[in-house]
């Protein structure tokens, strides 16, 4: 592995066919596994069926994916620093591109531990928590948070 910063070139994934929004592709990305992309479409567009239901058809269901991605995306988070022998937990703000990645993953793994019928329909009342400032991703935010808030003392460590 190189210890020179090498510049890598993010890809363009496009945008979804029935949205044309690029973070719900992102997101049907990071449903997808092993390659099963149609499962994934399907997945994420019942849970924004859920969502429509609830805030009427089109832009607004969108909207409302989009509020609820939004407040789940973190801004601080705790990284593991070894300075003389002692592992401290140091707090450090998070970069966009992690920030985001960090709430499609936490809002799969929240709607995977719920129990409903179907993913799609966790996945969707997932969503409608995070809406609200409720559910498992929501948690998993603030739980980091408060990691970082508690490790406060320790950021005159971070160089």
């Amino acid at each position: 592995m190189p210890r020179r910063k090498t510049v890598i070139k993010k890809r363009d994934i496009g945008v979804d066919p029935r949205y044309q929004s690029e973070l719900v592709q992102r997101l049907i990305n990071v449903v997808m596994e092993r390659g099963k992309k149609n499962v994934a479409r399907k997945i994420v567009y019942e849970a924004l069926d859920v969502m429509s239901k609830r805030f009427g058809e089109g832009d607004k269901a969108l909207e409302a994916f989009q509020k609820s991605y939004d407040q789940v995306v973190p801004l601080v988070e705790v990284r593991s620093r070894r300075v003389g022998g002692s592992v401290y937990q140091i707090p450090s703000e998070v970069s966009l591109v992690r920030g985001r990645s960090l709430a499609l993953r936490w809002l799969i793994i929240g709607a995977s531990s719920r129990t409903d019928k179907s993913m799609g329909l966790r996945l969707g009342h997932e969503l409608l928590d995070a809406y609200e400032g409720r559910g498992g991703a929501m948690k998993k935010r603030l739980d980091v948070h408060k990691m970082a808030e508690a490790n406060r003392a320790f950021s005159h460590y971070s160089w």
